[in-house]
């Protein structure tokens, strides 16, 4: 195999976020159901021989040392290949809005060298890799809806009926550093019990209705919106419109949950977003795409 083109890299959205404490080396401790949607960015991948990684931008340039060029780095130390690689990225996400996109880009790319370089690592050796990248790229290389706590390293997959949501994002980036260093950021949130029908641990638990109409909270987004009024904008806009509104991660996109797959309230109004607003209508997914590939 030479090469592995147009392979998905998802958003997600946090349904709720809670920031339960914090550890003495600086992590927080948090609890936030994730779940996977259809807005993607696109990564293409050629194997090389000769040991070297290289990143290729097929859209507006990204950091020179992103997560994906990391997780190549990371993948091919830990497991002692000679292979090297190509990677191409047409960047669809947004960057700085709490999506995980580049999050998502690392965990498609560990899951993209997984395969291409034959190595046939177990989903759990990837996760724990997945871990040194970021909080967020171990639910990406799980691939399926999941209550994160911990720092992200504790999963409980969920099972979750269809939605559609409609996200937008104003022009501001925030930086997630910036957010939880925010000294009105909220560390002591009571921990949410997981309820429902557990079912079988490997198949995933039935997340509880509630969650999915408006329980919980995100404690970032007051810091968010004390830092970036627009985010507070983006809210009231989507309030407006829908009914309700949540800030997703830490950051600056929101949501709003706008019915089913099949039948969602209405088309997104694309044309009435402010000048320089990024949005669309998204779809949740049954599971991640490549998750069959660590199995």
């Amino acid at each position: 195999m030479r090469a592995l083109w147009d392979l998905p890299a998802p958003a997600k959205l946090n349904l709720f976020l809670h920031v339960l404490g914090r550890r003495a080396d600086g992590y927080h401790l948090l609890q936030s159901p994730f779940v996977l949607l259809d807005w993607a960015d696109r990564l293409h991948f050629e194997r090389r021989d000769d040991g070297a990684i290289a990143r290729h931008d097929l859209g507006a340039a990204l950091p020179a040392d992103d997560l994906c060029l990391r997780a190549a780095r990371l993948l091919q130390a830990a497991s002692g290949t000679a292979l090297g690689v190509d990677i191409s990225i047409a960047k669809v996400l947004p960057w700085g809005a709490g999506l995980g996109g580049g999050s998502s880009d690392a965990a498609t790319t560990l899951l993209a060298l997984n395969r291409l370089w034959r190595l046939h690592w177990p989903r759990a050796r990837l996760a724990a890799l997945a871990l040194q990248l970021g909080a967020d790229v171990p639910f990406f290389v799980g691939g399926r809806h999941a209550f994160v706590e911990g720092i992200g390293e504790r999963l409980t997959p969920l099972r979750l009926p269809p939605a559609a949501y409609a996200v937008v994002k104003p022009p501001a980036a925030l930086a997630t550093r910036e957010i939880f260093e925010h000294p009105a950021l909220v560390r002591d949130h009571v921990p949410a019990i997981l309820e429902g029908s557990l079912g079988n641990a490997a198949d995933g638990c039935d997340c509880p209705a509630a969650w999915l109409e408006g329980f919980g909270s995100n404690d970032l987004q007051a810091p968010a919106e004390d830092r970036c009024p627009e985010v507070a904008q983006a809210a009231r806009w989507l309030e407006s419109r829908y009914g309700n509104s949540r800030m997703t991660g830490s950051g600056s996109a929101v949501f709003a949950r706008v019915g089913t797959v099949d039948s969602p309230l209405s088309a997104f109004p694309a044309d009435q977003l402010p000048p320089a607003w990024v949005g669309r209508l998204c779809r949740s997914l049954v599971e991640h795409p490549l998750r069959g590939w660590a199995d």
